[in-house]
Parts: C-alpha cells; structure tokens; sequence
C-alpha cells in the first residue's frame, strides 16, 4: 500500500497560487534532490483540473534532456479530479470525480505512492477528508499578501505533525508533516 503525498509550493504567508515567485531564487542541489525523492516510489500522479491543464503544454513539451523530471510527470499515469474535464490530451490519464473513498482505494490499487503536486482546492479536500499522508511544504521566503491560500481563512482547524524540516542556503524551507494522532485532531481515543 502506498502513501499520497502532497508537494506544494507556498509563501510564507500561505499563498499556494501559481508559484512564480519560486523563479526569484535559484534552486540548489539539495532542494533538487529532495523534490525528485518526492516522486521517486510515485507510481501515480493525482491532480486537479487546473494544475493538469497548467502542466501539459508544459511537461509535454519537455524531455529528459531539458529536466530529468519529464520522464516521469509524462509517462507516469495521471488521475485527474474534475466534473469538467471531458478530453484529457496529456496522457495516460483518468478522469474521475471527487470520492474520498475512490481516492483512497488509489493507494491500493498503484504500485507504489501516489504524487501530487500544486492542486490547491483538491489538497484542501484531501486533507479535510484525512487522505494525505505526507505533506511537504517548501516555503519561500516571500509574503504576497493574497491567496489562494492553502488553508483559507474560515476553513477550519487542521492540526498536523512535523515529521521533518530542511533549510536551503536560498532561503527555502522544506517543511514535511503527516496526520496528527488521533487525540491531537480532537478524535476520541480507543
């Protein structure tokens, strides 16, 4: 059985949107070795509908020679979280809805863990529904001032546990959480 693991981009006051902001600072070996180990036991990629549409003319036009990550976001199967999307072209790929129970049996059914990266409005579910196993924040030293936001005001409490924590000579931190104990969630004990 394998884990989902969410890798997001974010700044430090939360933001989660299109990260541009991550071009300001050069990324070093280490931030490249530990993100590639993010996708290394992947054998599945799950994405929402607009990080999809976002990453096909992007990793579709590259190859191994340009990043060696595009072997992987290209061949590796994509299941895509979305009631709109009816012709997916960057494949292989399924289309399914959003079914906590569906996504959990993702982990049963691949050959290893399950990847996500960016998918904000899914990774907010996911983590509302208990279904992220791994989170892996990498926090750059910027604030914007506005969203979207990875736990937006009003969403309510998410406790978490901090499993790891890796700073970067660019200023980037690596920050790794996992789900919090039970008790610790506000869940009575057994």
């Amino acid at each position: 059985m394998g884990a989902i693991k969410v890798h997001e981009f974010t700044t430090l006051d939360g933001s989660v949107g299109v990260p541009m902001w991550t071009a300001d600072l050069p990324w070093t070996a280490e931030q490249t070795e530990e993100t590639a180990a993010l996708t290394q036991d992947a054998s599945a990629i799950l994405l929402g509908r607009t990080t999809y549409e976002m990453f096909a003319p992007a990793w579709s036009q590259r190859t191994a020679e340009d990043d060696p990550g595009a072997p992987f976001f290209n061949d590796t199967h994509k299941y895509v979280v979305s009631s709109t999307l009816s012709e997916p072209a960057w494949g292989p790929v399924t289309v399914l809805p959003y079914d906590p129970v569906r996504i959990a049996r993702l982990k049963d059914e691949v050959d290893g863990d399950v990847y996500v990266s960016g998918s904000g409005t899914l990774v907010r579910s996911l983590l509302a529904d208990g279904l992220v196993d791994e989170l892996h924040l990498f926090v750059y030293p910027v604030g914007l001032g506005e969203g979207p936001y990875l736990f937006p005001p009003g969403s309510g409490r998410t406790t978490l546990t901090l499993r790891g924590s890796m700073a970067y000579e660019n200023g980037v931190v690596h920050l790794t959480y996992g789900p919090a104990p039970r008790q610790a969630r506000g869940e009575a004990s057994d």
